[in-house]
């Protein structure tokens, strides 16, 4: 997937209501929420390479929502250059692997979690030009993404850092044709759970390698005809909008044709 998201400008109260059912649970979460998303920097786009902040819900602390770096190091990295170094690389964690790469493995079985953010960004390549797309729930509900996480400690300063990885599963059809980046293996999204499925990732205990099938069956691309999906302008380059509103409204370009978008925004 692209690394550029759109984070945390729903209200407290949609999001409270999208992680808990049980109502002290909810009104809880809301109030945590509210003072949450008023101390910490909002993003309408933000550069997964940037590594910013993203709301985590841990197996640890289900109902308490924390915010982690984007890009996991791994607790058994030695330094900072090499902390660095490896963030750049995990900002997704392909499914398929997770119980298999060194990376990712000890967070797949111990350290699951949950990712909240409004929306995501990724490009279609059409000849030399590539149109950025917003995708989002087409209820404009928060997306609560599949997460992987760890804890590094710089042994020099002490700083303790907590990042996280966002698991990314096979593409749906429309997602197949605009992630077509020339430079990918195959097309890929992020793997999307629902409200029921959050549990389950989050406290399923993984023994053995049925437990791990079982647990990766949760992470199917969402049908496309539950997303919506609209180009919006430029993110990336000297024409990108920055980090403003104006980011995530929609934008048509006139050289752009497809005949595959399932819900055209108006």
């Amino acid at each position: 997937m692209c690394y550029d998201i759109a984070s945390m400008k729903l209200k407290a109260i949609k999001y409270a209501k999208h992680r808990g059912e049980d109502p002290e649970i909810i009104a809880k979460l809301e109030k945590e929420l509210e003072q949450w998303l008023r101390d910490k920097p909002s993003f309408d786009v933000v550069s997964g390479f940037a590594h910013p902040r993203l709301m985590v819900f841990t197996q640890e602390q289900p109902y308490l929502p924390q915010w982690f770096q984007w890009g996991l190091i791994p607790s058994w990295i030695k330094d900072k250059p090499a902390a660095i170094q490896i963030s750049n690389q995990t900002l997704n964690a392909r499914k398929e692997t997770i119980f298999e790469k060194p990376s990712f493995k000890e967070a797949a079985t111990k350290r699951r979690c949950l990712i909240f953010i409004d929306a995501y960004y990724e490009h279609h390549h059409q000849g030399k030009n590539t149109f950025p797309f917003h995708i989002a729930w087409k209820d404009g509900s928060p997306m609560c993404l599949a997460g992987l996480w760890d804890e590094w400690i710089d042994k020099e300063t002490g700083e303790v850092i907590r990042s996280v990885a966002i698991v990314t599963t096979t593409a749906n059809p429309t997602m197949a044709k605009l992630h077509n980046s020339p430079k990918l293996l195959e097309p890929r999204m992020p793997a999307i759970l629902r409200q029921a499925e959050q549990e389950i990732w989050l406290s399923s205990e993984i023994v053995s390698e049925q437990d791990k099938e079982k647990l990766l069956q949760l992470l199917q691309p969402i049908p496309e005809e539950e997303l919506d999906f609209y180009t919006v302008q430029k993110i990336k380059g000297k024409l990108a909008l920055g980090n403003i509103p104006e980011a995530q409204k929609p934008f048509e370009y006139p050289n752009l044709k497809v005949d595959w978008l399932p819900s055209p925004k108006h």
